[in-house]
């Protein structure tokens, strides 16, 4: 299993955290946390991404694994596997993508 340098990682989490807030929680919401009511990305390997995913009404966390859907190997394809997840969520959550 391919792992990243942990600058390689930090950047992706800050990225994300920061610039994507409302595109981690779609995610989370199309791939097994409907109720979220907030997600923070918390790590990514070669098989996926990690969002630790508070939900609604009782305030529970809990961890959520997300596998990639197409091969990450390299840094740039970190991106594009999020982009993907990220249209993919919002297909089944039946909702516009906001436009890059």
């Amino acid at each position: 299993m391919q792992s990243f340098s942990p600058e390689v990682v930090d950047a992706v989490l800050r990225h994300m955290n920061s610039d994507h807030r409302d595109d981690n929680l779609v995610i989370v919401r199309a791939n097994g946390a409907p109720d979220a009511s907030t997600a923070t990305m918390t790590g990514l390997d070669a098989t996926g991404g990690v969002w630790t995913v508070t939900t609604t009404p009782h305030a529970a966390q809990t961890e959520l694994h997300v596998p990639w859907t197409i091969p990450v190997v390299e840094r740039p394809d970190i991106r594009k596997a999020v982009v993907f997840l990220y249209r993919a969520a919002c297909a089944d959550l039946g909702i516009e993508p906001r436009s890059e």
